[in-house]
């Protein structure tokens, strides 16, 4: 008699945010590597003018990559995408992490929100989140009266 791999959770493959997020959790637990979340190693730096922001995001297409700024929260959303093939005998070990991520960052009041920028190259993801002018650091000159 062959032995089948269950899983009970089959037909919840599509299902909306919420529900997604329940799904694969679930899917970690249960030893589903091929669509296990993940999350980019993300590092912030900041400057005298500037906060910048790079994520590490190797196999994601440009197109699958969301940047989004509301209220105040940058929040980066993506999908690296597992490549299916019928014939997956010759996998030895699979332990690279597939699907959708998000990651939310809470931005300073300090952040110019008009002037953030984004770049992609050799799967890095670089935002540059500029400072407001009245946030940057200045030198105030003090003069010593003698009496």
């Amino acid at each position: 008699m062959a032995l089948l791999k269950y899983n009970p959770f089959a037909d919840l493959e599509h299902l909306p945010g919420e529900l997604r997020v329940f799904h694969d959790s679930v899917a970690r637990l249960l030893g589903d590597t091929t669509n296990r979340p993940w999350t980019p190693p993300v590092d912030i730096v900041e400057t005298e003018n500037e906060l910048v922001l790079k994520a590490d995001v190797p196999e994601v297409e440009l197109k699958d990559i969301d940047i989004q700024l509301e209220n105040g929260t940058l929040t980066i959303k993506g999908e690296r995408k597992f490549e299916k093939r019928e014939n997956t005998a010759g996998y030895h070990r699979i332990e690279r992490s597939y699907g959708a991520f998000a990651r939310s960052f809470a931005l300073p009041e300090t952040v110019d929100p008009e002037k953030i920028q984004a770049g992609y190259k050799t799967g890095v993801l670089t935002i540059t989140l500029p400072k407001k002018e009245i946030a940057k650091p200045r030198s105030i000159k003090v003069e010593v009266q003698n009496n």
